[in-house]
């Protein structure tokens, strides 16, 4: 492998990375760059374990999902373990799955089955956040070498850095709309009900307390409203 190009290759990703519009968006970038720039590539996915299910968050193909799915339902493979972070490794590499494979007895022959010949992953981390793990598949066996998890390596860490600045930009965003949904409903209350600005949210408050629902729904709820139509739930009035 030519290490300055894929250097070159390292730092037009980044920028590829961090220009994608959503979480969703990263995810699937960070596949499509794993089988583009990884030697012996041909699929990849990101899995996820929430709730101890397995979640495919992005794959390039069927197989892929296939292979995560089963790794959920056996409760064992290499994927599934390393996204749950099971032995502290946050890398592995098969070399050969036709080998014998103690760790996942009876994942390993049903992924030979789905023409599995070698398998990588890595999980994606920063020093805040685990988001779940990279996972590189051939149809061959031997088609990772240890320049291939170098590259892989180097790949995850780009790739982490992203998500979280992806995730970062979601949850900000997501603020933004809450805080501008939970400001118009404050505003129909007020004009409808003539109430303070304390009264109005201490309105959606009590909604939002008294249905065991969040205050964004409430506010939402609220701004759907018809202006002659009563907030459900609540009868508003100066307190």
């Amino acid at each position: 492998m030519d290490w300055r190009e894929f250097a070159e290759q390292m730092a037009l990703l980044a920028r590829r990375l961090l220009a994608q519009d959503s979480t969703q968006a990263t995810l699937d970038e960070i596949v499509s760059a794993a089988v583009e720039l990884i030697d012996g590539c041909e699929t990849a996915g990101i899995l996820a374990v929430r709730k101890g299910r397995a979640v495919s968050l992005a794959v390039t193909d069927e197989m892929v999902e296939t292979s995560d799915r089963m790794q959920g339902e056996l409760g064992e493979g290499p994927c599934f373990d390393a996204a749950r972070r099971v032995n502290g490794d946050r890398v592995f590499r098969i070399v050969d799955m036709a080998q014998p494979q103690p760790q996942w007895p009876t994942y390993a022959p049903a992924a030979r089955k789905l023409g599995i010949g070698s398998m990588m992953g890595f999980l994606l981390y920063t020093d805040d956040e685990d988001f779940g793990a990279l996972n590189c598949y051939s149809g061959r066996a031997g088609a990772f070498t240890p320049e291939s998890e170098t590259a892989g390596w180097l790949l995850a860490s780009h790739a982490a850095v992203a998500l979280a600045s992806a995730r970062t930009v979601d949850q900000l965003e997501h603020a933004l709309e809450t805080r501008h949904a939970i400001g118009e409903a404050m505003g129909i209350l007020r004009e409808r009900h003539r109430l303070s600005e304390d009264d109005a949210f201490a309105v959606l408050r009590r909604i939002s307390q008294h249905h065991n629902i969040k205050l964004r729904d409430v506010a939402q709820s609220i701004r759907g409203e018809t202006p002659d139509r009563p907030v459900r739930g609540e009868t508003p009035g100066r307190r």
